[in-house]
This record gives C-alpha cells, structure tokens and sequence, in this order.
C-alpha cells in the first residue's frame, strides 16, 4: 500500500518573502492618506487575513463609516505603496526559502503558494523568490471567494495539486494561517518570521513552530513523511 505524500501549501509574505513589515507600512500609508489614525502595531496585528476582512476590521475599530468605496480606494493605495517598496528592492526572500523549495522539489514533494494578497501585489513577492505562477500553483485572493482566516485558499491549493487537504501541511507566520488550517482539518506549521510569537502560533493551532524556512528546512524530518 503506497502512503500518500505530504503536501506543502505555503504562505508568501512573512513565510518565504521578508515582506511583512513593508505591508505594513503600506497600509499605514493608505490609512493617513485617507486620514485615518491608527497605530502602526494595530497594523501588523491583521497582516495575513484578507485584504477586505482587514479593511473593514481597521475601520470598525476606528469607528469610521464604512463604504465599498472606501474600501476600494484604501486597498488601491496599498496596492501602490507597497509596490512601490517592493521596487526598490524592499521585498527579500528569508533565509533559507530558495533552498526549502528546492529540497522539497528534489525530494517529490509537492508544494503550492496559497496568499492573501491578490496577484497586484503577490506577483512582485513570487518574482523576488524567483517562483513562476505558470510552473507552480499560486492561488492567491483572486481565485477565492473568501479569504484567511476561512481556508478557502488552502483548500484550493490542495485542490490544484490534486492532494487530500488532510496530507496537507499549511506552513504560515500569523495567527491566521494556524487558524485556516484547523478549519480546512491541515496541521499548520508556524514560523516566526511574520513577527507573530510561539505562543501566539501554538495557541492559534500550529503543532510545530520554527524560526524560518532555513530553521525548518534544518528540522524537516520533524514534518516530511518519508517514502
């Protein structure tokens, strides 16, 4: 009887792209420009959850009248702010992220890009990490209804791969990860690269937790089913 292989559906931002803070910053851009204050650590509290989803939890908390317009207009400004971060060469693959990649390629096992973000903004995290979205599965917000912290991108990912989401490992950096990935019934793998803590991850539902893709590329016999 062959046993299934482990299937790896990765986050981009904060779990193979150094790109977590210059989110942030982006969006604490939109927000001035829009001239909404908020607290740039309120920020970060949200990256990795849906573009919309955060949109509309920073702007209930601001006590601000919400509108399809504004949220539009806000996402459109992130869009552009962190583009432009990424251009001048602000976004860099974490330790150890080219060599994860190409390990698990080696190896046979499959693995696939599943991110919040849609495309606008995850094309220049997958050119900075030298990933082509016509050779790999990349699902990003486009091609979900819903978004983290719902599992529908993981759950697509799977899909795409042709993988039992349940020999499926869901490695992220935020809260949101572990939690998509109780709900799509995956073991969520956590690093602390997105700036979120152990305790944080664990708690959220992650059974394992390293530093980054190196640390976990070090540990890999702790989550890689052998043949």
């Amino acid at each position: 009887m062959t046993r299934p292989r482990t299937a790896f559906l990765f986050d981009l931002d904060g779990t193979l792209v150094d790109s977590v803070y210059q989110h942030v910053l982006a969006w604490k851009e939109a927000l001035d420009r829009e001239g909404i204050e908020l607290a740039v650590w309120r920020i970060h509290r949200k990256i990795g959850m849906s573009g919309g989803l955060f949109t509309r939890m920073l702007l209930r908390e601001t006590g601000i009248e919400i509108t399809e317009e504004r949220v539009a207009r806000l996402r459109r400004w992130h869009a552009e702010a962190f583009s432009r971060r990424a251009e001048a060469g602000g976004v860099r693959p974490l330790p150890g992220a080219h060599e994860l990649l190409a390990w698990l390629t080696e190896a046979g096992l499959p693995w696939a890009i599943a991110t919040s973000g849609r495309m606008q903004t995850a094309a220049h995290n997958l050119q900075a990490l030298g990933v082509d979205p016509a050779k790999v599965p990349v699902i990003t917000r486009d091609d979900v209804r819903h978004a983290k912290p719902d599992p529908d991108l993981f759950l697509a990912a799977a899909d795409r791969l042709g993988v039992d989401i349940q020999h499926a490992l869901v490695l992220g950096d935020s809260i949101w990860d572990m939690l998509a990935a109780q709900r799509c019934r995956a073991l969520g793998v956590g690093l602390l690269s997105g700036g979120y803590g152990q305790e944080e991850l664990e708690q959220a539902g992650a059974f394992r937790v390293y530093d980054d893709p190196a640390d976990l590329l070090h540990h890999i016999d702790e989550v890689a089913a052998r043949d």
